[in-house]
């Protein structure tokens, strides 16, 4: 049985400003009830490719089609499938949570009997029902990313597009709305598209891809991107954490040391055998440094992209 057609798809797209190409022949594909996370640097193109996506810019060449329809010959009935949240709130914030639900849907053509019954569902979903009637502006960081959500869905997307939504909101309130888009795209069957920067929620993704300068550098599921570094990524305790980082840096087969927390990642550019890992401690004892922890470990999504990122500077 064949899969089933992407409800969003790029194609080779590309696009300039001036002489700066900003993304450059990006593929991809996103299907009903999947997340896909875009993830890289500042300046990667991840914005402007959602922009082109959402079809609010024109794309300097290749193709883009959202449930079937191609943005360049059927802009009007692509984008009816789509919701978009930005990195801002875009609400109205003398309008009420209701007031901006009607404006938006009356907008997109909606009527009133449809939004009305769809409003009260989005409202309960996202949990601002008790809300309803208090002004956007009076509305928490959280409340209003919910809001964004709320009058997204109010059209029933296929696609939605979500452009770093959590971002400056607090651990809970990304928790909360993580929670929200995954209950969405399993129990509404949408095509999620999401830019974070943040890895946690990456790993929330059903595929993840990694963007820089323009590119789309590498895709695949979580776990497909850990397997990269298998193996290959060493966890140092102790102190001094200069003197750990120093040292470990110049041990042969280490391609880069990052601090995660209170503790270092090692990366290598060979398997961490047991041999490795007594070499490796020895060397950090014998400059000096307290060694009370060092192990291989499962490498995360941040080891991954930051590997990804040494390899291409």
């Amino acid at each position: 049985m064949s899969a089933p057609e992407p409800v969003i798809q790029a194609e080779g797209v590309c696009q300039t400003f001036g002489k700066k190409q900003a993304v450059r022949e990006v593929s991809l594909r996103v299907r009903a009830g999947e997340i896909y996370g875009l993830v890289g640097p500042d300046g990667a193109g991840k914005t402007t490719t959602v922009r082109l996506i959402a079809g609010s810019m024109r794309p300097t060449a290749g193709e883009i089609r959202v449930a079937g329809f191609d943005m360049r010959r059927a802009p009007e009935q692509a984008r009816a499938h789509i919701g978009y949240v930005s990195q801002r709130f875009s609400m109205y914030e003398d309008l009420t949570v209701l007031e901006n639900i009607r404006f938006f849907a009356e907008v997109r053509g909606i009527p009133r009997a449809t939004w009305r019954k769809r409003c009260a569902e989005v409202l309960d979903f996202v949990g601002l029902s008790p809300f309803g009637h208090r002004r956007a502006g009076a509305l928490s960081g959280g409340m209003k990313q919910k809001l964004g959500l709320a009058v997204a869905l109010a059209h029933r997307p296929r696609a939605l597009l979500l452009d770093e939504p959590t971002t400056g909101v607090d651990p809970v309130t990304r928790q909360d709305f993580w929670q929200l888009v995954i209950r969405l795209v399993a129990e509404e069957g949408v095509a999620a598209l999401v830019t974070t920067p943040y890895m946690d929620e990456a790993s929330r993704c059903t595929r993840v891809g990694f963007m820089r300068e323009g590119r789309l550098m590498i895709e695949g599921t979580p776990a497909e991107l850990r397997a990269r570094l298998a193996g290959r990524v060493i966890e140092i305790l102790g102190m001094p954490m200069a003197l750990l980082r120093h040292t470990a840096a110049a041990f042969p087969g280490v391609a880069s040391v990052q601090p995660f927390g209170g503790r270092l990642h090692a990366r290598l550019s060979v398997p961490a055998t047991e041999a490795v890992l007594s070499a490796f401690r020895e060397a950090l004892v014998e400059a000096g440094a307290e060694v009370t922890g060092l192990r291989a470990m499962v490498p995360n999504l941040e080891d991954v992209f930051l590997d990804l990122a040494g390899e291409a500077a």
